[in-house]
């Protein structure tokens, strides 16, 4: 019995372990273990009773809470706009752009990946718009499997990191810091991520060309009447859009200033790139419009097609986070508006019905039920193991590592990394990183720093042989038997599920790559932060000092004129009948004269 009261907290953490690997739903899990313990911390009488009337409280909280709010908005409008046809377009259209040129869909697959992520903000939904769409023209034109299912299922993944990301929303409510501060620290390494995947494209089209062909010439079918691509006009489109771009980020303050109506010293970096491309789009949108509409012919069809289907979702994408990283519009506010964004585009595009709409509304519903639902099991666990002092044995176990920070931080994203192999990213949001963010705020880490650290490595979780989630949507609608294409009336052979898992291993470590360069380099997260005001507390103390004390009029003005015939030296006579009684000051003056005497 004593052992047991000793180390309860462990063995309620062991305890949640062994539910969990019985295949008890992670909801349930957790909150069945939290009052089994409950009740036997309060039989031990380790737990008052009263602790346990905390938790209505608590579950009210959650319904309370804006911040969730946010998941139902921008998971409705990545549905919308996956539902409504947007994905089918734009990788129809980016591959056709990419296409002449060696890895050409695989570039369309991570850029499309970036868009949606930046647009649905689910894994799910882009993973499986990428694999029916995309892996049968890839597989059609001699794309090595393990490549063209690597590239599908880790740009599928960029959902998690990329802002609006329902992981960065929920890590920010379990480490209590702002939605839109993580928005903008996870802004350019989300970025980054995307870049690496290129980079590694780049090289098979330079090493391994046969891996990742271009497409052949009758695959190209977006062409002008003389059989030309019409890549001028749009690479002139692009330089005059870039160029205004560009001109507007190096004179960001001076608009920032003139917007706010008063001096602007610095605007984040993250503020600035979304603005400036936000005006570049803009103007392409706007130009192609009216070239369209009085026929000026100046834009070729490429040209057209790439800014009708590109610039919409990117317009919705910089209207939502654009109003987000100015703070016009709280995460909440930006994901409604984005929901009802999504709803015009689709309307536009004749393509909003009512089963879609049934269906993007309980696909939300579902999930959102299916966060409340965690989230309430993880409250009440950790209101438990709280009570039992279980993140005094974290601090224990995690707070003395040998190398301080850094220690700190390489186990934790070793543990992180191998809990992946079979939580994802809400299970562990929900049961880890409330055990992490005391013991990492208490070693001075910066928690926004640290919950997008916490991201990048929960995205290997999708992508982890052989539970990774992204790998199992891919597997759904991968070939599983030989068929014979369409186009080229070749059979295809299908798709094994090893030729999935070793497609996803060199995107993983590209994954690892990712997050030791922030540790290394901290400032790819915090440079896109709001710099913190300082303040020189001692000014502001002596400030406050001077106003406290009463003003004092000159002492020329305080002496009235002496009369005609009078002595100046001579007492001034009371003004009006006023007497010492009064004036407390003078009183208390009269009265210390009076002592002395």
């Amino acid at each position: 019995m004593e052992f047991l009261t000793h180390n309860i907290a462990p063995i309620m953490f062991g305890g949640l372990i062994v539910f969990l690997l019985l295949g008890f739903p992670v909801a349930f899990s957790l909150g069945a273990c939290g009052l089994f313990f409950g009740f036997i911390g309060i039989e031990l009488g380790l737990l008052p009773e009263a602790l346990m009337q905390a938790l209505p409280l608590r579950v009210f909280g959650i319904m309370q809470n804006e911040t969730l709010l946010a998941i139902p908005f921008f998971t409705l409008m990545g549905l919308i706009l996956e539902r409504s046809g947007m994905a089918e377009d734009l990788l129809d259209t980016i591959g056709q752009l990419f296409g002449p040129i060696r890895g050409g869909l695989a570039f369309a697959v991570i850029f499309v990946g970036a868009l949606l992520a930046a647009t649905t903000g689910v894994v799910a939904a882009s993973v499986i718009s990428m694999g029916l769409i995309s892996l049968p023209i890839m597989l059609r034109y001699g794309y090595d499997r393990r490549i063209a299912t690597g590239v599908i299922a880790a740009s599928g993944t960029l959902a998690q990191i990329i802002p609006p990301s329902l992981v960065l929303i929920i890590l920010a409510d379990q480490l209590g810091r702002s939605v839109g501060d993580m928005y903008k620290g996870a802004f350019l390494p989300g970025f980054m991520l995307t870049g690496l995947y290129a980079v590694f494209v780049m090289a098979l089209a330079i090493f391994k060309p046969t891996w990742v062909p271009a497409l052949p010439p009758e695959a190209r079918t977006i062409r002008e009447d003389n059989g030309k691509a019409g890549l001028p006009s749009l690479l002139v489109l692009t330089a005059l859009c870039t160029a205004v771009a560009l001109y507007l980020s190096k004179h960001m303050v001076a608009v920032h200033s003139w917007w706010q109506g008063e001096a602007v010293e610095q605007v984040a970096l993250d503020e600035t790139v979304v603005v400036s491309m936000c005006a570049g789009v803009t103007l392409a949108f706007v130009v192609a419009v009216i070239n369209k509409v009085l026929r000026l012919g100046l834009l070729s069809r490429m040209a057209e097609r790439v800014t009708f289907v590109l610039i919409p979702p990117l317009l919705l994408i910089f209207l939502v986070l654009g109003t987000i990283f100015m703070g016009v519009a709280t995460p909440t506010e930006g994901g409604a508006m984005g929901a009802l964004g999504a709803f015009v585009m689709a309307k536009l595009r004749g393509r909003l019905s009512g089963s879609l709409l049934k269906q993007a509304l309980n696909t939300t519903t579902k999930l959102s039920c299916f966060v409340v639902f965690i989230l309430i099991g993880s409250t009440i666990f950790g209101l438990v193991f709280q009570g039992l002092d279980g993140p005094r044995w974290v601090e224990h176990l995690l707070g003395n590592l040998p190398g301080g920070q850094t220690g700190f931080l390489i186990v934790v994203n070793i543990m992180i990394f191998f809990l992946a192999f079979f939580l994802d990213f809400f299970e562990l949001s929900f049961i880890v990183v409330p055990l992490l963010a005391p013991v990492a705020d208490k070693l001075g880490i910066d928690l926004i720093w640290f919950g997008v650290l916490l991201a990048v490595n929960m995205q290997t979780s999708f992508m982890h042989p052989p539970f990774g989630f992204a790998l199992f949507f891919l597997r759904s609608v991968a070939p599983t038997q030989a068929y014979t294409d369409k186009v080229t009336k070749k059979l295809v052979q299908p798709v094994t599920t090893m030729q999935i898992y070793w497609g996803a291993v060199p995107f993983v470590l590209i994954q690892i790559v990712m997050v030791g360069l922030i540790i290394a380099f901290p400032g790819i997260v915090s440079s896109n932060m709001d710099k913190a005001a300082v303040y020189d507390m001692d000014q502001i103390r002596l400030q406050m000092e001077a106003e406290m004390q009463p003003s004092e009029p000159p002492q020329d003005e305080l002496a009235p004129e002496p009369q005609d015939g009078a002595d100046p030296a001579s007492p001034a006579p009371e003004a009006d009948g006023a007497s010492a009684e009064d004036d407390p000051l003078k009183a208390a003056q009269d009265a210390i004269n009076a002592e002395k005497k």
